[in-house]
């Protein structure tokens, strides 16, 4: 069997694109050597011209430097080639110049006899004074700009970099966005330091334009008079015209070259180029456009001045103004829809739109509570979520996400819950025109009506009918009614879960808030020194044990303080405690002078150090030991409460995050606290102590 395999071609579109390049310089440099007739010199000036006009719109079409990265290879290509075609003209010229103007081509001759009339003298005048336009002015203003960019961009790589790892740390952007943001800080850093460096080029290739024009006028004069036996005016005829119109040939496409880099280098980008950044910025303000008409106008009623140029422009611009604020005034018109959008629309495909987002707090209503959260039956619910809202905002620092609240046909009619991003946290049963008699441990009597538990604080209660209501105030019972149920049921959920409603939005939304009074603060602190994820997770642990973050102001200052020494969101959070010790009493102790604490047997506490000092997260305590002091802090609670104390256990700052983890699945009211956030003005009475034994 006979197998023909075909070769790949081995040049496609990748590899002529490849070879143009090399290929180019090549022919560039070849010109320098190789003699040129006058007719390809002609197409050769005509393309650099059209290179030239080409750069320049490119660059005026661009909204961002990077988008013609390769502008300074540009510059180099270009400025090569005119000197190529310069060389390769003055060797036409000096060899054929005696033969009439036409000896190096057509264009060479229109820009000697047509630009400047003939006049050699006139046309030295017209090329020094482009000479000096682009060698003083545009090429060393561009220079200079090109050379403070390149500084400016390399002093702010470090701290962009820094930025780009702080919004990647803090998870705003993925991986693939960091290294792209990179990449484009490089590009800009390499873009501005090769632009100071091809501006060299431009400010050498006019010194040699000079030197070109002097070289070929003093050659020609010396060629035509001893050469070719010409008379020393027919010469410097020739041989200067000739000169004159290679030195414009060239120079014209060096400053339209040149004011591509200004235009290039000095822009500032935007989402605009730069005929829309012109119009929209210079020429869209009407009172500019009125002033300038009156002054132009009242300069043309001057005697002896051109009355109808001033009087002829400054009408335009008075038009233009006023054609602006009729534009400003008239309401723009929605677009009329073409006739097959307005047929009726096909089935579509499914969308990101179909999903739903998970809200952060929900609460599911059955059927009969519907008139507790309806706006158009006034709703008493929805005004409590609100004050609940508000007062949790006044209490712990934040604003808790908007509570969503629908109805569920899938619940018992009396029944809601509340979910926390899709899931399930509470749940129980109100009864509308209902009240609850909560017994809070003593009551007189019994009462008619369906027993329950309250579902916020687990207390037994009775649902009753609204005439038993005095009854059972008689009886010492709490009685609420159905809204306030769930309400208090709510707010001790958000108070529970304070530390997962904080999110990175509610963060940065703090830190927004802070920033209208401190913006310093905010601005050294966020992301410079500490990224957004490690300030919400001491936000976070503040919060889950029940520690306000309302004074944001010496959170954001100890942060700042301990950031050069540790990332760590534990000891953050330790010295964040320290530095709101006596906030932290006020919670807890409010308006005691004296702070009734449970502490620790100084053996086992000192077991406990050596534990925790071995073990790093853990506790790494004895079985037995264990259990002994979860028992021994139920009942010390348990005491503390019956006598109307808060419970409180004080332990070296060492052992407290240790031990309030510990500690909290078997006594979530406890508070354990640090000797270091204990003011010294405050006195400490030693209520229980917890030892290793039973």
């Amino acid at each position: 069997m006979n197998a023909r395999v075909d070769a790949p071609p081995l040049l496609g579109r990748r590899g002529l694109k490849t070879l143009a390049g090399p290929v180019l310089i090549i022919m560039i440099l070849a010109m320098m050597v190789l003699p040129l007739p006058p007719f390809l010199l002609d197409i050769l000036f005509t393309f650099n011209i059209a290179l030239s006009m080409i750069v320049m719109l490119v660059s005026l079409n661009t909204q961002r430097p990077l988008e013609f990265s390769v502008f300074p290879t540009v510059l180099l290509v270009t400025t090569l080639l005119r000197l190529s075609l310069n060389v390769a003209s003055t060797r036409v010229v000096l060899l054929e110049g005696h033969t009439g103007p036409d000896a190096a081509g057509k264009v060479i001759e229109a820009f000697g006899h047509f630009l400047v009339g003939g006049n050699y003298t006139v046309g030295i005048v017209v090329f020094v004074i482009l000479v000096v336009i682009n060698f003083v002015v545009i090429t060393k203003g561009a220079g200079r700009i090109a050379e403070v960019s390149a500084r400016f961009t390399l002093d702010a790589m470090p701290g962009k970099q820094m930025a780009i790892d702080a919004d990647l740390n803090a998870g705003l952007i993925g991986e693939d966005e960091a290294r792209k943001r990179r990449a484009v800080i490089s590009q800009e850093a390499d873009f501005f330091g090769s632009m100071d460096g091809a501006s060299k080029f431009v400010r050498g290739d006019a010194v040699a334009g000079i030197l070109i024009l002097f070289i070929n006028v003093i050659g020609g004069l010396l060629v035509g008079i001893f050469q070719h036996d010409m008379s020393v005016a027919a010469a410097a005829n020739n041989y200067t015209l000739l000169a004159i119109g290679d030195g414009l040939v060239a120079q014209i496409p060096a400053l339209i070259i040149s004011t591509a880099a200004g235009m290039v280098v000095s822009r500032v980008a935007t989402d605009e180029d730069v005929g829309q950044q012109f119009i929209s910025q210079l020429f869209n303000r009407p009172s500019v456009l009125y002033t300038t008409g009156a002054i132009l106008g009242l300069m043309g009623m001057i005697p002896n001045m051109p009355h109808i140029a001033f009087l002829s422009l400054g009408g335009i611009l008075a038009g233009a103004a006023y054609y602006l604020e009729e534009k400003a005034k008239a309401p723009e018109l929605p677009e009329t829809p073409p006739p097959e959008a307005m047929q009726a629309p096909e089935m579509q495909e499914v969308g990101w739109d179909d999903v739903m987002p998970v809200d952060a707090l929900g609460l599911e209503v059955g059927y009969r509570l519907i008139p507790l959260v309806d706006r158009a039956q006034d709703g008493e619910l929805l005004r409590r979520i609100r004050g609940i809202r508000k007062k949790f905002a006044q209490d712990m620092g934040f604003l808790v996400p908007p509570v969503h609240i629908r109805d569920n046909l899938e619940l018992r009619p009396n029944g809601y819950r509340i979910t926390l991003k899709g899931v399930e946290i509470g749940q129980g049963e109100a009864y509308a025109g209902m009240y609850l008699a909560i017994n809070p441990g003593r009551v007189l009597g019994a009462l008619p009506g369906a027993a329950t538990t309250d579902p916020a604080f687990g207390l037994p209660a009775v649902w009753i009918d609204a005439n038993l209501r005095d009854q059972a105030q008689t009886f010492g019972y709490t009685v609420v009614d159905g809204s306030t149920v769930v309400a208090t049921h709510l707010s001790n959920i958000i108070h529970g879960y304070a530390a997962e409603l904080l999110g990175r939005e509610e963060t940065q939304q703090l830190l927004d808030h802070l920033a209208k009074e401190s913006p310093k603060l905010v601005e050294d602190m966020v992301p410079k020194l500490l990224p957004l994820g490690v300030v919400q997770k001491v936000l976070q642990n503040l919060l889950d044990e029940g520690v306000h973050i309302r004074d944001m102001r010496t959170i954001i200052g100890t942060l700042a303080d301990h950031a050069s020494r540790t990332q760590d969101a534990a000891d953050l959070t330790a010295a964040v405690r320290v530095a709101l010790g006596r906030a932290i009493m006020q919670q807890i102790y409010p308006g005691a002078a004296e702070l009734q604490v449970m502490t620790l047997e100084p053996d086992l506490e000192q077991i406990m150090m050596h534990a925790a000092q071995g073990m790093g997260e853990g506790l790494g305590l004895e079985p037995g030991l264990a259990e002994n002091l979860m028992q021994q802090t139920t009942h010390a609670v348990q005491q503390q409460e019956q006598m109307g104390l808060p419970a409180v256990l004080l332990v070296p700052a060492m052992l407290r995050p240790l031990l309030s983890r510990f500690l909290r699945r078997v006594a979530p009211q406890l508070k354990v606290i640090s000797h270091a956030e204990v003011p010294d003005s405050r006195n400490i009475r030693v209520t229980a102590v917890l030892g290793a034994r039973a």
